[in-house]
């Protein structure tokens, strides 16, 4: 039994990933205390678990919707004398994954994945280039300064394609594997902003519906 004057801090993310059915504190949460005793205890204590549907074979993706409430109800039951204080989330998500796919899938996955969009960014800049009247505008401006038609392959194509790639490659902050500078690249914001808004609209409905994990 914890005395009095222990009090836990606990912080847990809006998306918590696991890989085991059965889900425990040091799963979910960063948790610390001046009484480490108390600490080693609140890891192993069990929080929830993710059962498979009757019928179903295949283990399959999970995702459950808990209040930090709730997890303060679960600590004082067990330890009633402990104050919590919640430095993270109100809400979060938790997920369950029983394991990652095979390697050859996501290879299999990125090698699609990166063909379409290939293709998909070379149409759309060609489609872009006829639209304003790239090639158009690059004969115009070489007849008036060269004095004769182009050819349509003249210095100003040739860089005009190197500006491009050297721009996207810029914009996108990344050269193969390695990043240009040290900021995240704007898919990277654009990937955790989409997270950010999935999760809370997860929250939100589930909260609606009443089919999240919270106190009575």
């Amino acid at each position: 039994m914890a005395a009095n004057s222990d009090t836990l801090y606990l912080k847990i993310e809006q998306n918590v990933l696991v890989r085991e059915p059965s889900v425990v504190l040091k799963d979910i949460a960063k948790i610390t205390s001046t009484n480490p005793s108390l600490v080693s205890k609140l890891k192993t204590m069990k929080i929830y678990t993710f059962h498979t549907p009757v019928g179903q074979r295949r283990k399959k993706k999970q995702a459950e919707v808990f209040s930090v409430m709730k997890i303060i109800e679960l600590i004082g039951k067990e330890f009633p004398n402990v104050e919590v204080q919640n430095i993270g989330e109100k809400d979060f998500v938790l997920e369950y994954e029983p394991k990652q796919e095979p390697k050859w899938l996501l290879y299999l996955k990125t090698a699609v994945l990166c063909v379409l969009i290939f293709f998909g960014s070379a149409f759309t800049i060609m489609t872009f280039n006829n639209d304003v009247g790239v090639g158009e505008v690059f004969a115009d401006f070489y007849r008036q300064v060269m004095g004769t038609e182009s050819s349509g392959f003249t210095a100003l194509e040739v860089c005009y394609s190197i500006g491009l790639f050297l721009g996207i490659m810029i914009f996108f902050n990344h050269v193969g594997h390695k990043k240009i500078t040290h900021d995240p690249t704007p898919i990277q914001v654009e990937m955790r902003t989409y997270e950010k808004d999935v999760d809370s609209t997860f929250i939100e409905n589930c909260g609606r519906k009443g089919t999240s994990n919270d106190v009575d």
